[in-house]
C-alpha cells in the first residue's frame, strides 16, 4: 500500500522467539498515528536444536513471513524502518547464515539486540500508552524466550533486567508434550522464581507505585481472568491462582477451551501463566495492568526519536564518556580532526554523513575510555567496555563495529580485528579506523594548538596528506609518528604518503 505520504510513516518490527510483530505509524500534526498491526505465529525458540541451529523448516516460516512484512514496507524510507531480533537471534547459532537470509528476505537490516536494549525499549513502548503513575512503575514482558522486569519513571527506567525463560522455552522445559499438572506448574514456578532470585531485592527495594504487563501472554491472561468474572479489573493475585487450577484442570494444552487463548498461543499459555505466577509471587504483586504498547511501540517511538534529532545514543555515549572520565577536550580535538579529513574523502571512500557524523564522532569521544583501566594496552580495553556495556540504543552489531574502532585506533592495525564484522562493514571500519588513528597521531601531544591545513586525497589502496611547506621538518615527532603508522596500515593495505 502506497500512501501519498509515505515519506512520513514509519514502521517498527520485532522478530520475537515466539511471533513477529509489525507495526506502522505516522506522523500526522506532530503525533505518532497507528496505522497498522501485523502478527505472525513463527515460534522461533521452539525451532532451535541443541547446536542452536534452526530447523530448515522453522528458519523457512520465518522467512515467508518477512518476506510478506518486506512487502508491506517496501514504499517506505529505508530510514524510516527499524527490524530488531530478540531472544532466540541472540542465541541462534551466528555461522548459520540466518540473519543474511531474513535481511534479504524483508529487504531492510535487522538489528540483534541485547536483552537490556530489549527491555529499554519495552519500557519506552509502556510509557508511551499509560498514564502516568504518579511515582515508579514496574514493567513486566514475558516474550517467547526471556521475561523483561523494569523499574521507570516517566519515560525514563530505572532499572533494567532481562531473564532467559519465556512461554516457549519453558514449555520446553515443563510442557514439552502439552500435558498440564500440577506437578509440572509447581516445577515451572519453581524454576522461574529461581530465576527471579539475582534481581528480586533490587526490585522490590526501588518500589512502584503500579505494576504493569505488556505483549501476548499478559494481555491474553487479563482477558480470560476478565471474562471468567475471577477478577473486576487487571489481572489479581487470587484470579491468576484460579487460572493456574482451572489448567491443571482441563490438563492438556490442547484443551483449553478460553476463547481469549488463541490456538496459536495454546501450547506455550501454560508456561506464560507460570513464569507470571512466578513474578506475582517474588515480587508479591496484588494486581497488574495490562499496557497496550510494548518493545515494537518502543521501537516506534526511538526511531522517531533519531529522526527528530533526539538521538539515545548520543546520551550515551556522552554518558560513557562522563562515567569512565574521558579528558573531553582531548576527545573533541581528535574527533573535529578526524571529521576534517572525513570530510575531504566522502566521495573518494564512498563515506556517508551517518559514518562522520555518528560512528566518526562517537569513536572519537570514546577512544580513551580504557585509560580508566590502565595506561598499557588502553585500547583494548577501551574496545572491550564499548562492546560489553550496556549501551542504549545500540545492537549488538553496532557494539562490535564501534568497538572496533577504539580497538584499531592505534598500535597494530591486522585486517583480523575488522574481520569479526560483516563484510559489508569490514572496509568502513577500516577507513574509519585510519581517519580516527591519523586524528590521534596528530594530537599526540595533546595541546590545544590549532591544526595546521591538511590537504587529504585518497583511492582504494592508497591515503595522501600534505601538510603547510616545512610544517613536518619542524615537527620531527609527528613526522616519525607518521613513518611508523605508514608500516601500521601495510597489513590493511593502505599506503600512506605525506609530504
Amino acid at each position: 500500500m502506497n500512501h501519498p505520504d509515505h515519506t512520513r510513516s514509519l514502521a517498527a518490527i520485532d522478530l520475537g522467539s515466539n511471533s513477529f510483530h509489525m507495526i506502522v505509524g505516522r506522523l500526522q500534526d506532530g503525533q505518532l498515528r497507528i496505522i497498522d498491526r501485523l502478527r505472525e505465529p513463527v515460534r522461533l525458540a521452539a525451532g532451535l536444536d541443541e547446536e542452536q541451529r534452526l530447523h530448515p523448516e522453522v528458519a523457512e516460516r520465518a522467512l515467508e513471513c518477512l518476506r510478506r512484512f518486506g512487502q508491506r514496507v517496501h514504499d517506505l524510507q529505508p530510514g524510516n524502518i527499524r527490524a530488531v531480533g530478540t531472544n532466540t537471534l541472540r542465541i541462534a547459532q551466528t555461522g548459520s547464515g540466518f540473519i543474511d537470509q531474513a535481511q534479504e528476505a524483508l529487504g531492510h537490516s535487522i538489528e540483534v539486540i541485547s536483552g537490556i536494549e530489549e527491555a529499554r525499549l519495552v519500557h519506552l513502548g509502556v510509557a508511551h500508552s499509560l498514564a502516568e503513575p504518579g511515582g515508579q512503575r514496574l514493567v513486566v514482558d514475558i516474550g517467547g524466550g526471556s521475561t523483561e522486569l523494569i523499574i521507570g519513571e516517566g519515560y525514563s527506567p530505572v532499572y533494567l533486567e532481562s531473564l532467559y525463560m519465556g512461554c516457549v522455552n519453558m514449555t520446553q522445559r515443563f510442557f514439552p508434550k502439552g500435558m498440564i499438572s500440577k506437578k509440572a506448574m509447581k516445577e515451572a514456578i519453581l524454576a522461574a522464581r529461581l530465576e527471579l532470585e539475582t534481581c528480586k531485592a533490587i526490585l522490590r527495594k526501588l518500589g512502584w507505585s503500579m505494576a504493569a504487563g505488556s505483549s501476548g501472554t499478559i494481555r491474553t491472561v487479563r482477558e480470560v481472568v476478565l471474562e471468567a468474572g475471577w477478577s473486576e479489573s487487571g489481572i489479581s493475585a487470587d484470579s491468576l491462582k484460579q487460572l493456574r487450577q482451572a489448567l491443571i484442570d482441563t490438563g492438556k494444552a490442547g484443551m483449553i477451551d478460553f476463547p481469549a487463548v488463541s490456538e496459536d498461543r495454546k501450547p506455550v499459555f501454560a508456561a506464560g501463566v507460570a513464569v507470571l505466577s512466578a513474578v506475582f509471587q517474588s515480587l508479591k504483586i496484588d494486581r497488574m495492568v495490562y499496557s497496550s504498547g510494548a518493545l515494537r511501540e518502543g521501537l516506534l517511538y526511538d526511531l522517531l526519536g533519531r529522526i527528530q534529532h533526539q538521538d539515545i545514543r548520543e546520551a550515551t555515549v556522552r554518558s560513557l564518556t562522563q562515567r569512565h572520565h574521558v579528558d573531553m577536550e582531548q576527545a573533541e580535538r581528535v574527533e573535529k580532526t578526524a571529521v576534517t579529513l572525513a570530510e575531504q574523502l566522502v566521495d573518494a571512500w564512498q563515506l556517508e554523513r551517518e559514518d562522520i557524523d555518528q560512528w566518526l564522532h562517537w569513536a572519537a569521544l570514546l577512544h580513551e575510555t580504557g585509560l580508566v583501566i590502565a595506561h598499557n594496552q588502553y585500547h583494548k580495553h577501551g574496545a572491550y567496555l564499548v562492546e560489553f556495556s550496556d549501551l542504549a540504543g545500540f545492537s549488538l552489531l553496532d557494539q562490535r563495529f564501534l568497538s572496533t574502532l577504539v580497538r584499531c585506533h592505534r598500535r597494530k592495525f591486522r585486517r583480523l580485528l575488522v574481520e569479526v564484522l560483516p563484510a559489508d562493514r569490514q572496509q568502513k571500519a577500516i577507513r574509519l579506523a585510519i581517519l580516527l588513528r591519523l586524528a590521534v597521531l596528530l594530537h599526540r601531544n595533546r595541546s590545544r594548538t590549532e591544526d595546521p591545513p591538511i590537504q587529504v586525497t585518497a583511492d582504494k589502496q592508497s591515503l595522501q596528506l600534505v601538510f603547510p611547506p616545512g610544517w613536518l621538518e619542524a615537527h620531527p615527532l609527528t613526522l616519525a609518528d607518521l613513518d611508523q603508522e605508514r608500516k601500521y596500515l601495510k597489513p590493511v593495505s593502505v599506503k600512506l604518503e605525506y609530504r
